[in-house]
């Protein structure tokens, strides 16, 4: 259990370890559920090769061990983060991080390939949900409910700018992500290429496209849901076969990325099962 700071100012010899996050107390100024903090403990969990969503450093950070953990991350390729320390303070509940936190991912993620297999697997032609910088865990995690709900064979995130498959992501998932491959790439209009070259088409939600009512959508399907504020990325957009839109009878002229992903996933739905 975390003893208050103002008690002992945590010792200096207090292990690492006990900076882990308390689950079972239900206190704000707790760390999530999905942190590591302390040296030790960061340097630890890339040795486990535990999945790991990301490593945050504070700014200018560079004594003791902390440049081998983070050459460690480079080399498990997972991103490193520079912050303000005060960041990683509110994180940590103000525990004792010694410039240092790594962000869990709740499982490991998949590759594109695992996605293709399983699709061959169920004798499906390939649906894919791409996320462009979708940095909203909870839009995240309805997005992946969705996708396992609609019968999607996975989501593909990029690696930097996107919300971590972090405990906020499962629970508003409500466990699907647990049934979903999410796999995780480096350069998203670079996959995209891939996804073409095997035979898949690309569909992205923006507003100057076609209305997605005289889209055909079946077989190989991906669809690329934008970020919430700047939508579809230039480059991303670019690379897409098809610019879907939906109408607008309102007075908003835009809906939140997992609701326009939700209606998109199925009307793919529909028409791959007509």
């Amino acid at each position: 259990m975390y003893r208050d700071r103002k008690e002992d100012n945590f010792k200096k010899n207090k292990r690492d370890s006990d900076n882990r996050a308390d689950f079972n107390r239900d206190n704000d100024n707790q760390p999530d559920k999905d942190i590591i903090f302390g040296r030790n403990s960061v340097s630890e969990a890339i040795k486990a090769e535990r999945p790991l969503d990301s490593i945050m450093v504070a700014r200018g950070e560079r004594t003791g061990s902390i440049p081998k953990i983070l050459s460690d991350a480079k080399n498990a390729d997972i991103p490193v983060k520079e912050v303000d320390r005060k960041k990683l303070d509110f994180m940590c509940g103000h525990g004792n991080h010694q410039g240092i936190v790594a962000v869990g991912a709740v499982k490991a993620y998949s590759t594109v390939d695992d996605i293709f297999a399983l699709a061959e697997e169920k004798g499906e032609a390939p649906f894919i949900i791409v996320c462009d910088e979708i940095e909203d865990p909870h839009n995240l995690g309805a997005i992946i409910r969705t996708a396992e709900a609609a019968g999607a064979h996975g989501v593909i995130v990029p690696k930097r700018r996107s919300a971590p498959l972090s405990f906020a992501v499962s629970k508003t998932s409500a466990g699907a992500v647990e049934f979903m491959h999410v796999a995780r790439v480096t350069n998203i209009p670079q996959t995209l290429e891939e996804l073409k070259e095997r035979g898949v088409w690309i569909y992205c939600a923006d507003m100057d496209g076609e209305t997605f009512y005289n889209a055909n959508l079946k077989g190989s399907v991906a669809l690329v849901i934008g970020s919430e504020g700047k939508g579809v990325g230039r480059l991303v957009k670019e690379k897409c076969d098809v610019v879907l839109s939906m109408p607008m009878k309102g007075k908003i002229n835009s809906l939140n990325a997992s609701v326009a992903a939700g209606i998109l996933m199925y009307e793919i739905s529909k028409q791959r099962d007509i």
